[in-house]
């Protein structure tokens, strides 16, 4: 029984973390179910309706976090295609604090996200380093 509330003070925490369910990781749900499996009262065992059920769960948690991976990746490869769009191009954008920065695009970069797991994709305009979601406005190039 310890296990099991051990496991469940660990989902708990996770679920005041992130207040919501979808923190709970597919590695905590297969410790809970061998927990629940471990600790079942064998006169009076689980249905094997519900170990089906419980093993699709898995499945789905295991199809879902892939999924948002895979969009995650497609998500990088397409903003990573439209900064590299803007090499040579002059923008307005705002910096990390705020601040009005306007010039041509001189290089683009893909760099974590703090301490998360996504990564941003960055605008460079000499030693300026810009977000591209924080860019405003394409320019008219002068001279045409």
């Amino acid at each position: 029984m310890e296990s099991i509330q051990a496991i469940n003070t660990t989902a708990s925490q996770r679920q005041t973390e992130g207040n919501s369910l979808n923190d709970l990781k597919t590695d905590d749900f297969l410790k809970l179910m061998i927990a629940e499996l471990q600790n079942q009262d064998p006169l009076e065992p689980m249905d094997n309706t519900q170990l089906a059920e419980q093993l699709g769960q898995i499945r789905n948690i295991g199809a879902t976090d892939h999924l948002t991976e895979t969009l995650d990746a497609v998500l990088i490869g397409q903003n990573l295609a439209t900064a590299s769009n803007l090499i040579g191009k002059q923008i307005s954008a705002l910096d990390d604090s705020g601040t009005d920065i306007t010039g041509v695009v001189d290089r683009v970069s893909v760099e974590p996200d703090g301490g998360s797991a996504s990564r941003n994709v960055r605008v460079h305009i000499g030693g300026q380093s810009i977000k591209l979601e924080n860019v405003r406005e394409i320019l008219p190039q002068v001279g045409l």
